[in-house]
């Protein structure tokens, strides 16, 4: 059986800023594929599922060079996003340009692995049928981000999770960020707000607060994680994907979750000092964590 399965569309992103009009892959699968290539070293294994139009297979083709077993389900089109950033980065307009085929039950009935992440990125890229097939083959990974995000006429919109009473039952490690917690429960104390996601069944709430730390939630128990200082700042784009991809890893390696949440957060951070994934070491990440 493998290891680790990341299933998730890989997108088509357009990023648009006043000094670069820049097209390259995305997406939390892409991320979270390229960034555990460079942890793994034969103790764990690892495979992707994605979905993308023909065109776009490159993508696909670079993976594949890394020694990733892979499996594309075709799609009509691939999710294109387009991010158009001003002078002040903080300020993002988002467009949806074409969407790709959702995944299905069907399409995923073969698959069982230890831990399944589910690489969210809009709100109906997986249906409730899914994750509720998908529970009883392995230890089953959400990020929450995509199921709070709707494209009506190309724009983004934040929603609620409409079926989250029922979904969250069958989650064992949900992701989230502050805002996301707040939306999910209603409860502007984060704490609070994870205690809820654990009475609706999630079993490890991984809480990311940005260059605040993260909050880890499990078996009744909280634990608070540093965030590990960048040495310079140059892209955070995906680094919520890194963190959950550092945090398996080590979860799949037999770490407590404490262990797992501070390396996840030293991989966020190797990650934030360069452009695209995670390209680190193991053992950079661990330095880190004694610096």
């Amino acid at each position: 059986m493998t290891d680790i399965c990341c299933i998730g569309h890989i997108t088509h992103d357009r990023i648009i800023t006043p000094q670069s009009d820049i097209h390259m892959p995305g997406g939390t699968s892409f991320y979270f594929t390229h960034g555990i290539s460079h942890l793994l070293d034969g103790k764990v294994t690892y495979r992707l599922i994605t979905s993308l139009a023909e065109e776009d297979m490159q993508a696909v083709r670079d993976i594949e060079a890394l020694g990733i077993p892979t499996e594309v389900i075709p799609s009509r089109h691939t999710v294109f996003f387009e991010n158009i950033y001003e002078e002040d980065r903080n300020h993002r307009r988002q467009r949806v340009l074409a969407k790709a085929d959702p995944f299905t039950a069907d399409a995923l009935s073969g698959v069982e692995a230890r831990y399944i992440v589910l690489g969210t990125l809009l709100a109906d890229d997986f249906p409730l049928e899914v994750i509720r097939q998908l529970s009883g083959r392995g230890t089953l990974v959400v990020d929450a981000q995509g199921y709070l995000r709707e494209v009506r006429d190309q724009k983004v919109y934040a929603v609620d999770w409409s079926e989250k009473l029922e979904a969250l039952k069958y989650v064992d490690i949900l992701k989230v960020n502050e805002y996301e917690v707040t939306v999910l429960t209603g409860e502007k104390d984060l704490y609070e707000g994870a205690r809820r996601l654990a009475e609706w069944g999630v079993g490890e709430v991984l809480l990311t607060l940005g260059s605040y730390g993260s909050i880890i939630y499990a078996e009744g128990k909280f634990h608070d994680i540093p965030a590990y200082k960048p040495l310079k700042l140059v892209d955070a784009t995906g680094c919520g994907d890194t963190y959950v991809m550092g945090y398996v890893f080590q979860r799949c390696r037999g770490a407590d979750v404490s262990a797992a949440a501070h390396f996840a957060a030293a991989v966020s951070t190797l990650k934030l000092e360069h452009a695209g994934p995670f390209c680190g070491t193991f053992e950079e990440a661990c330095d880190r964590i004694k610096g």
